[in-house]
C-alpha cells in the first residue's frame, strides 16, 4: 500500500522568511540585543565596568568560531552558551546563574526587512485545510525559543503547534540525520509519509532524503544551486501538484 502524506517539514530562513532585503549590519543589531544583556547584569550584580562594543565583538567572534567548527562535526553551537562563555571571558563569572534571565534579555526579534515570501500563507492555508501537519526544522544556533519570537511576529506561529526544531537544542545540524528523526517524531509522522522543503541542496534535501523522506528545494534566485534530479520550485503555488504526483489522494484529508 502506497504511503500517505501526513506531514510536510520546512527550513525557516531563505524558505519561509525572504532576507533578501535586510541592510543592517549584524554587529549593529547584535549591540541592540546585547544591550538589555548589560543592563540587566549592572542591575543584578553592580556594574560589571563591560563596555557595550567590547561585549559584541567578543561574543561575534566567539560565534564564528564556534560555526567555525560546527560546520565540520556537524554539532549545533549553541547561542546561550556563546554568550554565557562570552561573559565569562570578560569577568562576569556570576552570570552562570543568571542563565534563564539573560536569555529572556537577550532582545532578539524579527529582524528588520525580513518578510514572508508571498506564496507561503497560501500554501501553508491550503496544506492545513488538508489535514498535513505543518513543521518548521532550522540550522539556528538560537534556541527555538527564540526563533517562535519571529514566528509570531510574522504571523506563522499558529501554523506549526507540534514541531518546531532548532538544531540548538536538539544539538546536531543538518543534514545529520539526528535533526530530522528528531522532527519526524515530534511531528508523528515515517519518513515515507514525509515531505521536507528548504532552500540548501545539502543540509535540507540530502539530509531528508538521507532518512527516507521526499525533499524539494525551495529556489531563489537562478537555478545554479539546484540538486540534480531532485524536484525544485521557484513558487510553493506549485506544490500541491507535485503532490499530487507523490501522494495521490491526499487532498481528500480534511482538517
Amino acid at each position: 500500500m502506497a504511503p500517505q502524506l501526513n506531514a510536510v517539514l520546512f527550513d525557516f530562513d531563505d524558505t519561509l522568511i525572504d532576507w533578501s532585503a535586510v541592510t543592517r549590519d549584524w554587529r549593529e543589531l547584535e549591540a541592540e540585543r546585547l544591550a538589555p544583556v548589560l543592563r540587566l547584569l549592572d542591575r543584578r550584580l553592580a556594574p560589571t565596568g563591560v563596555d557595550l562594543a567590547q561585549l559584541v565583538e567578543r561574543y561575534t567572534e566567539r560565534t564564528r568560531a564556534a560555526w567555525k567548527i560546527a560546520r565540520r562535526d556537524m554539532r549545533a553551537p549553541r547561542m546561550p552558551a556563546i554568550l554565557q562563555d562570552t561573559l565569562t571571558e570578560l569577568g562576569i563569572r556570576e552570570a552562570a546563574a543568571l542563565a534563564d534571565e539573560i536569555l529572556r534579555a537577550y532582545d532578539w526579534k524579527a529582524v528588520p526587512g525580513t518578510v514572508v515570501f508571498p506564496d507561503v500563507f497560501p500554501a501553508l492555508d491550503e496544506l492545513s485545510s488538508r489535514g498535513i501537519r505543518l513543521g518548521v526544522v532550522t540550522n539556528s544556533s538560537q534556541p527555538m525559543s527564540l526563533r517562535d519570537r519571529e514566528l509570531r511576529q510574522h504571523g506563522l506561529l499558529p501554523y506549526f503547534p507540534d514541531c518546531r526544531l532548532a538544531a540548538a537544542d536538539v544539538g546536531y545540524l543538518k543534514p545529520h540525520p539526528r535533526i530530522f528523526h528528531c522532527a519526524l517524531e515530534r511531528i508523528g509522522a515515517a519518513p515515507a509519509e514525509a515531505v521536507f522543503i528548504g532552500d540548501n541542496p545539502i543540509a535540507d534535501v540530502s539530509g531528508a532524503l538521507g532518512v527516507g523522506m521526499r525533499a524539494v528545494q525551495r529556489l531563489n534566485g537562478d537555478c545554479a544551486g539546484a540538486s540534480k534530479g531532485q524536484p525544485c520550485l521557484r513558487s510553493f503555488d506549485d506544490l500541491p501538484a507535485l503532490l499530487d504526483d507523490w501522494y495521490p489522494g491526499w487532498r481528500d484529508g480534511s482538517a
